[in-house]
């Protein structure tokens, strides 16, 4: 039998694959606009440090302070909130690496909410206890700190 023979209700994808088709679009957007926000903001924060700091350019000394371990980077969500604010270099690096973080976790969120939309008890669990358990290593790794 050849697609143009075959019954229309043959031609018509099931109400369920467009759902998961979806589902699928909207995760691969999440990860996309993750990974493209972060990246734009570590760049525009690695060119406000260097225009408000030249001389990261011509002193290595300069620049030794600025990358060495232990540099002056914001370490919570508030010291980046308001180095952003400020319009610090770092705190722009500082989000897009949080901003990176954050993107796979989002991911799992969004997941969550579709397993549960799809009516998948067992998937919606799996994927819950994965969103939990990532939520509480953040909670203990802050604890830890």
């Amino acid at each position: 039998m050849t697609e143009s023979t075959r019954a229309p209700e043959a031609l018509t994808p099931p109400v369920h694959d467009e759902r998961v088709r979806r589902a699928e679009l909207m995760i691969s957007t999440v990860l996309r606009v993750g990974v493209l926000a972060s990246l734009v903001a570590i760049v525009v924060g690695t060119v406000v440090s260097f225009v408000r700091h030249p001389d990261y350019f011509t002193s290595t000394t300069a620049l030794a302070r600025l990358t060495h371990p232990g540099a002056a980077f914001p370490r919570s969500v508030g010291e980046v909130l308001r180095g952003v604010q400020a319009l610090r270099g770092q705190a722009f690096v500082s989000l897009g690496l949080l901003l990176l973080i954050l993107t796979p976790v989002v991911r799992v969120a969004v997941s969550v909410v579709f397993f549960i939309l799809q009516k998948d008890r067992l998937y919606t669990l799996i994927t819950a206890t994965v969103l939990a358990i990532l939520l509480l290593s953040f909670v203990l790794g802050k604890a830890a700190a």
